[in-house]
């Protein structure tokens, strides 16, 4: 199985710590990315950290999660101690890897 990305760990993290089911966590996590101008795909721990302090703890509170705050302190803890992938991949460092890969680049 591969490594988890950023964006399925901390989804995992809020269902474990809310009551949200697995699709609603996602969709949730999903939705702050968006707002903060992320895609999921690609967002790394730096970016996460930031949407787990400032965009995240208010789509928790329009769900009627409690202690939203707290909730999203403890996933930017567990965020830090998993050791996921520190900065996102952008599309063009994706393409010239690509293309580094074909030997085109």
């Amino acid at each position: 199985m591969a490594d988890p990305t950023v964006f399925d760990f901390a989804a995992a993290q809020l269902e474990q710590h809310t009551s949200l089911d697995k699709l609603a966590a996602r969709g949730t996590v999903r939705l702050a990315l968006k707002s903060a101008g992320l895609d999921p795909s690609a967002v790394g721990t730096r970016h996460m950290l930031v949407v787990l302090k400032s965009v995240l703890p208010d789509e928790l509170q329009r769900r009627g999660v409690e202690d939203a705050a707290t909730v999203c302190q403890s996933i930017s803890e567990a965020l830090v101690k998993a050791g996921l992938s520190s900065e996102a991949t952008d599309g063009a460092d994706r393409a010239a890897a690509i293309f580094a890969r074909l030997g085109t680049g």
